[in-house]
């Protein structure tokens, strides 16, 4: 009988020292990671304004007439 509970008293430290090195390993790989990946977004958005940019330019180079203007109606 001290045998099965000490067993059982292994198995349930195992599994909470297990739940806990998860714990703190996903918040190192967090911590190593947070700062690249907010630097690559960074960068993406970079990316993104220059290509929004020329393709605005590109489009304005290839068409000679300005874009239309919304229509406004008069509310007489």
């Amino acid at each position: 009988m001290i045998f099965l509970v000490s067993l059982v008293a292994l198995l349930l430290g195992v599994c909470i020292g297990t739940l806990l090195r998860g714990r703190y390993i996903r918040q190192g790989v967090i911590d190593e990671l947070a700062p690249k990946l907010s630097r690559m977004q960074g960068q993406l958005n970079t990316i993104e304004a220059e290509l929004a940019y020329m393709v605005s330019a590109r489009y304005s180079e290839l068409n000679p007439r300005p874009l239309l203007e919304p229509r406004q109606y008069d509310n007489r």
